[in-house]
């Protein structure tokens, strides 16, 4: 499974070698309610197919048409109106602008998803004026950025999701990652589980817990999710990362099983303020039951917290804080 930008660069790649006209649509700026983040993007093709979202699919097809004469990018606003959105499901209320892109080279493309295969950040630099493209490394702190004249448009992992163990649980959560567009890490001491491990595109790191958590994943864009059910090797990373200034810290484990994890991390030192961060049991209450769904609801807790959204887990109610 993998990130929706690099599936819509491949479609792009694939669409102009068969020779077909291709344009890049890039959600440059919202106002309001809008379906969708800055920097997302879709591709339209001269017959109107469509891979990727910037609104809701039917919205970038009409624009298309519509600006389908003439060189160059070009930036459009448009309003979702009350109409379009209960037709296409979109919210109402929003304003977005809109860059239209005639892609004519595939290259440029393959070069980005190049850095994408090597899980390494690049951006995309489009001068509107002059129409020149620019691709370049980018730093996991580097953010999409529009101006009017100059955009920014950043791919790969800025978030990072550090997994202990290598088990079927870490399979599923891995897969969901990518596809969220976090890099993924897998800490695995234990080599007869390496074997096992096929994931394309995320590499072991044999190392104890703590080293790989200091050194790969203990800033505020990483999370580290302990699932081994070993607490030689969970309160490792446990305790690293609760220290550090990770966004997220879950572990593995019943209720019980994480109340006596917080009471081995109090008496090993750390703060109750530190103790507090800790996810334990891991995961939204769902009633997820197989490795599966298991994996679906930690991913989901991962997500809002990053979102800072505050889910009550007794009464599963929803509430935004900030």
């Amino acid at each position: 499974m993998q990130s929706s930008d690099r599936e819509v660069l491949q479609t792009a790649v694939m669409w102009l070698e068969a020779g077909h006209t291709v344009e890049l649509v890039t959600l440059a700026t919202t106002w309001g309610s809008a379906p969708r983040p800055v920097g997302s993007l879709a591709i339209v093709r001269e017959d109107g197919m469509l891979s990727g979202s910037v609104s809701g699919g039917c919205i970038e097809k009409q624009l298309s048409i519509m600006l389908r004469k003439g060189e160059g990018p070009k930036v459009v606003q448009h309003e979702v109106t009350r109409d379009q959105a209960v037709r296409f499901g979109l919210p109402c209320g929003g304003t977005m602008h809109l860059v239209f892109e005639k892609l004519v080279n595939p290259e440029p493309l393959r070069e980005i998803i190049r850095y994408l295969v090597k899980r390494q950040r690049v951006r995309r630099r489009i001068d509107l004026e002059t129409n020149t493209v620019a691709i370049e490394p980018a730093s996991r702190e580097e953010e999409f950025y529009f101006d009017g004249k100059t955009l920014i448009k950043v791919f790969g992992p800025a978030w990072r999701v550090l997994l202990i163990g290598a088990g079927e649980l870490s399979r599923y959560v891995a897969e969901i990652a990518m596809a969220l567009g976090y890099e993924v890490i897998v800490c695995e001491p234990r080599k007869d589980l390496h074997p096992a491990w096929q994931i394309p595109g995320v590499q072991i790191d044999t190392r104890s817990p703590d080293d790989v958590v200091l050194e790969l994943s203990s800033d505020r864009r990483s999370a580290v999710l302990a699932l081994t059910h070993d607490p030689n090797l969970d309160d490792l990373a446990v305790m690293a990362a609760l220290a550090s200034d990770v966004f997220y810290v879950g572990a593995l484990g019943s209720r019980k099983n994480n109340d006596l994890r917080r009471k081995r991390l109090a008496a090993l030192g750390l703060k109750s303020n530190q103790i507090a961060r800790l996810h334990g049991p891991i995961g939204l209450p769902i009633g997820s039951q197989t490795p599966a769904e298991i994996a679906v609801s930690i991913m989901a807790e991962v997500t809002a917290v990053r979102r800072n959204i505050t889910v009550s887990k007794q009464t599963e109610r929803v509430v935004v804080s900030g």
